[in-house]
């Protein structure tokens, strides 16, 4: 199937967008960004704003969805890695695409994103795990699973609040090691 080539105007037009977005929670809350802050930013019209999303809602939800679908597929990069070089490689995204996710897990529509965010960790574990070794230890997948995924994503809210003062591979190697004693 070929893929089609989107024109370089809109994506410049989507990339401006984002950025001024992006900038604007990192200085207001979400209720408080209005188009026209975007716009004025972006250095673009209200039309041209209308014709790539529906509204700020719209807007979030989309980079939600991209930032998703990149983790997403650095989990499957990082299969063939250990699981401290893949901690690295995911604890590196986060790392460049800070100022949104600082926004993201301080701000609106929190719950979602961890809710999805919980999801792509937890699948990610599940497809590393002995599963027979957690039964014979007592344990349930899904409590194993969950506990693992909401302490990684703790750790990401740690890193996102003292990014100034941790050193972000000292952080993802010790989340890995973490991860590889709890799936031996």
């Amino acid at each position: 199937m070929e893929k089609v080539k989107t024109d370089r105007r809109i994506l410049k037009s989507q990339a401006a967008i984002k950025a001024s977005f992006i900038e604007l929670l990192t200085e207001s809350t979400f209720d408080k960004i209005t188009i026209k802050d975007i716009c004025e930013g972006a250095n673009i019209g209200n039309r041209t704003f209308y014709l790539h999303y529906m509204d700020k809602f719209d807007l979030l939800e989309k980079l939600i969805e991209e930032h998703l679908e990149d983790l997403k597929e650095i989990c499957r990069q990082k299969k063939a890695l250990g699981i401290v070089e893949g901690s690295r490689i995911w604890f590196g995204y986060f790392q460049q695409n800070r100022d949104f996710f600082v926004t993201l897990f301080n701000g609106h529509a929190t719950s979602s994103f961890r809710s999805q965010l919980l999801t792509i960790i937890v699948s990610d574990i599940g497809s590393k795990i002995d599963h027979q070794k957690i039964q014979q230890n007592g344990l349930t997948e899904d409590v194993y699973l969950r506990f693992l995924g909401m302490a990684i994503i703790g750790v990401i809210e740690l890193y996102l609040e003292n990014a100034e003062s941790t050193d972000i591979n000292d952080l993802a190697d010790q989340v890995g090691k973490l991860v590889e004693q709890n799936l031996s």
